[in-house]
């Protein structure tokens, strides 16, 4: 895996040199700033690949901190049992439509994010998900699509950013590597390429990536 998560790296990184080159063109409408976690709220799905990138930096934490943050994870796996009885590990979500996935995470939840320290700041910051680095500016690809037109009520308070020309970036190069490398992982993992495996912020942290036989997984998880 170690080739994947070098790949995942420079992938992250690319997203992370555009959200700077943003937030210098125009720091006067983007309110994004280290302790600000007014975007961290609800339950976020995430890839798998983003899953196992970010339980190799919670695993790095502090024993006590974990202990913390899974007890958090617990109780919200706990509350969304309620709604999916059967959801258990490895916690893809994938055997339900995604219309059903609202159940999990409604728009209504304001629940911070469990990986947020008590100062506001992310306890796996350089490990976090690709959803929390493209969150809060609209992804305007180069070639001139809008890939997302929504950005934190933060943001832009007085100005349409689809009108800043310097916020674009090749979205469409960067997600169309992010599926290429997600085949490439779920291979790896699985032992065959499938596009799209998602889960849930709290319930990555709670996936045995290392000791679960995924292969067999793999091969009922379409029954």
């Amino acid at each position: 895996m170690k080739e994947i998560l070098q790949r995942n790296h420079e992938l992250l990184a690319q997203v992370d040199d555009w959200f700077a080159r943003c937030t210098a063109a125009y720091p006067e409408h983007i309110a994004c700033q280290s302790g600000c976690s007014g975007c961290c709220r609800s339950t976020f799905d995430i890839t798998l690949v983003d899953a196992y990138y970010l339980k190799q930096g919670f695993d790095l934490l502090p024993t006590a901190v974990r202990a913390a943050v899974l007890s958090k994870c617990r109780e919200r796996l706990a509350m969304m049992q309620q709604e999916w009885p059967e959801f258990d590990h490895p916690f893809v979500l994938n055997y339900r439509p995604e219309e059903d996935w609202e159940l999990l995470m409604p728009d209504e939840d304001e629940t911070p994010c469990v990986l947020l320290g008590d100062d506001g700041r992310c306890l796996v910051y350089d490990h976090r998900p690709m959803t929390c680095r493209l969150h809060g500016i609209p992804l305007v690809d180069t070639e001139g699509e809008v890939m997302h037109d929504e950005w934190c009520t933060m943001n832009f308070t007085e100005v349409d950013p689809l009108q800043l020309p310097a916020l674009t970036a090749p979205f469409d190069a960067i997600l169309r590597a992010e599926v290429a490398l997600f085949r490439d992982f779920t291979q790896k993992l699985l032992g065959q390429r499938v596009s799209e495996l998602d889960t849930l912020i709290p319930l990555a942290l709670m996936i045995d990536f290392e000791g679960f036989n995924w292969n067999a997984w793999a091969g009922t998880a379409g029954e």
